[in-house]
C-alpha cells in the first residue's frame, strides 16, 4: 500500500483516487487550497497533480517543502482557456508543464504521464476499442518504475507503456493536447486517447 496525495479533486482527480483506492492504497483527495494541499503533499509517498494546468506551477512550486523527495505525478496540460472553455494554446511552447516543474523543484521526481487522454481512460484503458497508448517522461528511472507500476493497476497492460525517456520528452506529449478540442468537435465528448500502433 502506497500513500498517494491527489491535488485536485475534479473529474481527473475524483476518478484517480477512486480508481487508485479502490487498488488498495491509501488515497486522500483535496481541492485546490494551498492549507489543504500542503497537508496531504507532507504525509504523502506519491503526490499527483490534478489541477488545472495554468495554475500548477505556481501552485506546486508553493509546495515545495512538502513534495522535497516525493515522487510528484503530473497528468495535466498547461493551456490557455479557448473557445468554449476547451484547451487553447500551449502556455509553454517550446517547454512544458513537466519540464517548468522538475526546475523548480530539483529536489522532486516529477513524471509526466497520462496527459494523452479523456480521464475516463486513465483508469479503463481496456474500454477502449482499440489499443491506447500511455507515456512517461521523467529524468528519475526509479520514480517511472514506481509509476509504471501504479499504471498496471490501474488497468495498463505492459506493452501499452511507453517510457520516452527524460522530462524533456513530456513538451511532445503535452503538445498532443492540441488536438483534444478539434477531436472533440468532430466526434462530440467520447472518450479517446492517443495511441502508438506497429
Amino acid at each position: 500500500m502506497t500513500t498517494i496525495a491527489v491535488l485536485g479533486n475534479g473529474h481527473v482527480g475524483g476518478n484517480l483516487a477512486t480508481a487508485l483506492t479502490r487498488a488498495g492504497h491509501e488515497v486522500t483527495a483535496v481541492d485546490r487550497a494551498p492549507g489543504a494541499a500542503a497537508d496531504a503533499a507532507r504525509t504523502a509517498q506519491i503526490v499527483i497533480n490534478a489541477t488545472p494546468g495554468a495554475g500548477a506551477l505556481e501552485r506546486l512550486t508553493a509546495l515545495r517543502q512538502e513534495l522535497q523527495g516525493k515522487i510528484l505525478v503530473d497528468v495535466s496540460n498547461a493551456t490557455l482557456d479557448g473557445p468554449d472553455g476547451l484547451p487553447g494554446d500551449l502556455i509553454y511552447p517550446g517547454s512544458s508543464l513537466a519540464e517548468q516543474l522538475q526546475v523548480a523543484l530539483p529536489d522532486t521526481r516529477v513524471v509526466k504521464t497520462l496527459n494523452t487522454m479523456l480521464f475516463p481512460v486513465m483508469t479503463a484503458p481496456a474500454a477502449l476499442s482499440q489499443t491506447p497508448t500511455v507515456f512517461l517522461s521523467g529524468d528519475d528511472p526509479q520514480a517511472k518504475q514506481v509509476i509504471g507500476g501504479l499504471l498496471a493497476e490501474l488497468g495498463w497492460q505492459q506493452e501499452w507503456i511507453t517510457d520516452l525517456g527524460g522530462i524533456e520528452t513530456a513538451r511532445a506529449t503535452e503538445a498532443a493536447i492540441l488536438f483534444v478540442p478539434h477531436v472533440i468537435r468532430s466526434s462530440g465528448f467520447a472518450p479517446f486517447a492517443i495511441s502508438i500502433t506497429r
